[in-house]
């Protein structure tokens, strides 16, 4: 099936892009609940997945919201307020959905999936009350499964609208728009979806087009029409293939002189996200200056925690990354391997 929009002077020039931590929640989820992992998003999966099970988020609000394959309630991803808001921003616009949108989203579940489980009749039941006990299962599946790997899937979410952008500057918006992916075409006036399930009409779209790029989306694009709000059209983005590949840790013997061995071999250790104790394993450093090197690097922006059940994970931010990509890129003749030692833990640097 093919869906066609016809777009007006106004829905082009109402068109834009937002990076939306919800598209990439819904998505993960169902990611992780598939029994098959996937070739991509494979070493993401095998860390996240028994955290998952462990906080018991395979069984709980989501589980049953969003379902393996098929429809998930649009309630759950409402219009970004700007180009990038916050997880709380959007967890705010679920808890503000009216009940009959809230209805309305499950009916539809129910038609497809044949019912709904006892925590959605719940939800049904009582929309305003029970809401907030499903934002609060997504902000707890986005610490363990998201959050520190956000500066990461940020990263690339943030690449991939800088390329449309230039996109639109040097061939327009129909290069734009033919380019997002091969299920989307562009021409004389009109948007065409392949393989939509269901056609598309005026009066069921509302005005303007969002474009949201997704890390885990895919293989196909997904779209959302909850009128008045502007559709949205959530992508693959470029450049999922080296999301998880392994950094190079090239130049970190230069890094080393200015961070102190320690937190310079923290830092390359944290290339997945860890707590103190699987640091302190990996690297022969005692818990204790795990600990206190891991607080001097966050204070410098450089690590950021993350609570997943009853472990702390650290992480490295986009400023971390940035440090480690300009140490690699530094002229060193001779770089030596850094090594892990267990004296002394350079507490100070």
């Amino acid at each position: 099936m093919v869906a066609e929009l016809v777009f007006s002077v106004r829905d082009l020039a109402q068109m834009r892009f937002a990076v939306s931590p919800m598209w990439e929640v819904g998505p993960s989820f169902r990611l992780l609940s598939c029994g098959s992992g996937h070739p991509v998003h494979r070493p993401w999966i095998e860390q996240v997945r028994p955290r998952l099970t462990a906080a018991g988020l395979d069984r709980g609000w989501l589980a049953e919201l969003i379902p393996p394959s098929g429809y998930v309630p649009d309630f759950l991803n409402p219009t970004p307020s700007g180009p990038a808001p916050a997880l709380a921003a959007e967890l705010d616009g679920i808890l503000a959905a009216r009940a009959e949108r809230v209805r309305h989203d499950l009916d539809r579940l129910r038609c497809e999936q044949g019912g709904l489980g006892p925590r959605s009749q719940a939800l049904y039941d009582q929309p305003q009350t029970r809401l907030a006990r499903v934002t609060e299962e997504i902000q707890r599946y986005w610490d363990i499964a998201l959050a520190p790997y956000w500066a990461r899937i940020r990263a690339v979410l943030d690449a991939d609208v800088s390329h449309r952008a230039r996109q639109v500057a040097e061939g327009g918006t129909a290069r734009l728009l033919n380019d997002l992916h091969a299920s989307v075409r562009w021409g004389d006036d009109t948007l065409q979806l392949l393989r939509r399930p269901e056609a598309l009409s005026r009066h069921r779209a509302g005005q303007g087009l969002l474009l949201i790029p997704s890390v885990f989306t895919g293989p196909g694009p997904f779209t959302r029409v909850a009128p008045p709000d502007p559709r949205q059209l959530a992508y693959p983005a470029r450049g999922i293939g080296s999301l998880w590949q392994q950094r190079s840790t090239a130049g970190t013997a230069a890094l080393a002189a200015v961070l102190g061995r320690a937190r310079t071999l923290l830092l390359t250790e944290l290339e997945n996200p860890a707590s103190t104790t699987e640091l302190a394993r990996r690297t022969g450093l005692s818990p204790a200056g795990v600990s206190q090197n891991l607080t001097a690097l966050r204070g410098a922006g450089l690590v950021s925690a993350h609570r997943a059940g009853r472990s702390v994970l650290y992480a490295r931010t986009s400023v971390a990354e940035s440090v480690l990509g300009a140490a690699a890129c530094a002229l060193v003749p001779h770089p030596s391997p850094l090594k892990p030692q267990r004296e002394p833990d350079e507490a100070a640097g």
